[in-house]
């Protein structure tokens, strides 16, 4: 089973994101978070910048979107070139509709689910995504320590996805680092974004291949 590591620009020089973006070429794609001040008490980008980011960038783009009104924004962010796009669970109102219109505009359906949330509703139907993203800090900010509460959701994830057959993505996102990235790989995900541990080291690149070898020995 494939290991993919989506470093978040989070935690990036917004003021040189092309040269940010050539930091983390080894990664498999670049996890952007799309914030409102309004679903999480942050504020980042919006679809202008997602679509120059789509130029700029030697890898894929994987689109985090916590913003409210999900089923208004979400197939944009597809249209513009995102290689795979995430919605919230909690934001949308028809996600079964909007997964199939992300996917008819050409990019990978997801959804995600903040750490409270029952996963178990959204393992119904596997059918009609590409990733589940589960959060394992609450959205909104950088920086937090990754919550092993969530690893009974993963490990139940992991299990719904293995019994489908389907080429599903697990994707964790929040406090992945060395010290936490075998936990969560031995839980069941696959799909890691690491914000802090990438951008924070002195070689994003060599801290991708590191994380990418430690998530594969412990799976």
């Amino acid at each position: 089973m494939a290991v993919r590591i989506t470093p978040s620009i989070l935690n990036a020089d917004f003021a040189d994101l092309t040269g940010e973006l050539g930091r983390i070429s080894g990664a498999d794609l670049v996890h952007v978070d799309v914030m409102d001040n309004h679903f999480v008490p942050n504020l980042t980008v919006g679809l202008p910048v997602v679509e120059r980011i789509v130029a700029a960038s030697p890898v894929p783009v994987d689109a985090h979107l916590m913003i409210e009104d999900a089923d208004r924004w979400a197939r944009g962010y597809a249209e513009a070139g995102c290689a795979s796009v995430t919605f919230h669970a909690e934001a949308s109102v028809a996600p079964i509709r909007l997964a199939r219109e992300i996917r008819a505009a050409g990019a990978r359906a997801a959804i995600a689910v903040r750490p409270t949330t029952d996963i178990a509703p959204y393992l119904d139907y596997l059918e009609e995504l590409d990733m589940l993203l589960v959060m394992t800090v609450e959205p909104g900010f950088g920086g937090q320590r990754f919550l092993e509460s969530t690893l009974s959701k993963i490990a139940a994830a992991r299990e719904a996805i293995d019994a489908s057959g389907r080429d599903i993505w697990l994707q964790v996102d929040g406090g992945i680092s060395r010290d936490t990235i075998a936990t969560a790989a031995r839980a069941g995900a696959d799909t890691f974004v690491a914000g802090s541990a990438v951008y924070g080291a002195e070689d994003p690149n060599a801290e991708v291949t590191a994380l990418r070898e430690l998530a594969a020995a412990a799976r």
